[in-house]
């Protein structure tokens, strides 16, 4: 998905930067359109998963500091390390589609 993600940011990132006819134009605003939309779909879903890991992850910390049961550290580093690519993804995922937003806007 990010690979997908940094071709479109500079294909549109070209496209901004030449001269479109008007027929070009709306054809690239319909087609990134349907790209913004498919890009929040992902972003939601990748937002409700990243939220889910970093309550799992603090709970199982929580657990730990009251328990003291070892499996509970295992388990809360477990967590911390799937958190941490989630939002490393989560993060790319909603500056481009920012910057998709911005393109839009510059399509006129």
């Amino acid at each position: 998905m990010s690979r997908r993600m940094r071709t479109l940011l500079a294909k549109y990132k070209e496209l901004c930067g030449q001269a479109l006819t008007a027929e070009e134009t709306a054809a690239a605003k319909e087609e990134l359109l349907i790209q913004i939309g498919f890009f929040q779909h992902e972003r939601l879903i990748h937002l409700i998963v990243t939220v889910l890991f970093a309550l799992l992850t603090v709970i199982s910390l929580l657990a730990e500091l009251f328990l003291t049961e070892p499996i509970l550290l295992v388990l809360s580093l477990l967590f911390l390390v799937l958190l941490v690519p989630y939002v490393g993804h989560y993060y790319l995922l909603e500056n481009g589609v920012q910057k998709l937003y911005e393109f839009y806007d510059s399509l006129g």
